[in-house]
């Protein structure tokens, strides 16, 4: 966790089985473990000059929490995975964001089960990434700091 002024700190919440890439279902998600995605997070966001809090759970209240507190960052990246598609209350969490907030997937939830055609939390994000395994979670780094930054040429909304 950063402890640097959070005008420049990330934040990039993960939400539940995310703690098992690498080993579950590689064929949908790849091989790179969450360490690797975080590493790779790390070594981008500071050669772009920002800090990085990045954290996982699988319990859908600590998730939340974790919105809360990120809610002074600069943005926030969340791959609320299976919650996506079913927390009201990790929904009402990200409204109360005023930074970008980028959803973010691994797989294209468009390509797999009906159920995970429907994003809850959508309504509350600036946009989403998704699709591009690992490289999806860099794709929203570079989205999020162009809007901090405001290099995209676009405001939320």
């Amino acid at each position: 966790m950063s402890t640097s002024s959070d005008s420049k700190t990330i934040a990039v919440l993960n939400g539940p089985n995310l703690n098992l890439l690498g080993t579950r279902q590689p064929e949908i998600y790849g091989r790179q473990t969450l360490a690797d995605i975080e590493a790779m997070c790390v070594k981008h966001s500071k050669s772009k000059g920002f800090d990085l809090r990045f954290q996982q759970t699988n319990i859908e209240g600590e998730l939340v929490s974790m919105v809360q507190e990120a809610r002074t960052c600069a943005a926030v990246l969340i791959n609320a995975a299976g919650y996506t598609h079913t927390s009201v209350a990790l929904l009402d969490a990200l409204l109360t964001v005023d930074a970008p907030v980028i959803e973010v997937h691994l797989s294209s939830p468009h390509k797999r089960e009906a159920i995970r055609h429907r994003s809850v939390i959508a309504p509350a994000c600036t946009g989403v990434i998704a699709g591009f395994g690992a490289l999806s979670y860099r794709l929203a780094l570079d989205a999020a700091i162009a809007l901090v930054d405001g290099s995209l040429g676009i405001t939320e909304g």
